[in-house]
């Protein structure tokens, strides 16, 4: 199932995310999707990204693992968070010529103030290239609608 980007009708000029703004040219432009209990993406490796020659870049990897793993807060625990610990493993390099990776994230465990997320990043073969364990802090809803413009959980599923 598609998950939306209500940030895009929010009207707002200055969505610049890093990780999800289309607007963004330097950024990832990642687009979601829910799979079960799972939030994924995939995402085309360009030079640009570059570490060493012709791999990933790590710090690439955290930041699309880091994303994917913030789009379960806002979708599936319905607020805001911010990323207080991430601990991520790079089992496998990730070749950029390899072509597209995805990347996979769930929810392992909620509370009223935190989430614990785990994603994988999966290179075009399937094979596990990076992991993650993030720790969010979640904002009560309230604060995260007056305060990050949070739109809703329902609002990444809707139609259009």
């Amino acid at each position: 199932m598609k998950i939306f980007n209500p940030y895009l009708k929010s009207g707002r000029k200055d969505y610049n995310c890093f990780g999800c703004s289309p607007n963004n040219d330097k950024g990832l432009q990642l687009k979601f999707e829910l799979d079960g209990d799972e939030v994924t993406a995939v995402w085309n490796p360009q030079r640009w990204a570059e570490g060493f020659r012709n791999v990933l870049h790590g710090g690439i990897q955290a930041a699309l693992l880091d994303e994917t793993c913030s789009w379960v807060v806002q979708s599936l625990c319905k607020t805001v968070g911010v990323t207080t610990s991430m601990e991520i493993s790079y089992p496998k390099a990730v070749l950029i010529s390899e072509g597209e990776i995805t990347l996979k994230a769930r929810l392992t465990e909620q509370n009223s103030r935190m989430a614990y997320v785990e994603g994988r990043l999966l290179g075009s073969d399937g094979t596990v290239c990076a992991t993650a364990k993030c720790k969010f802090f979640l904002f009560p809803l309230d604060k995260a609608m007056t305060e990050f413009d949070y739109p809703g959980g329902d609002a990444f599923f809707e139609a259009g």
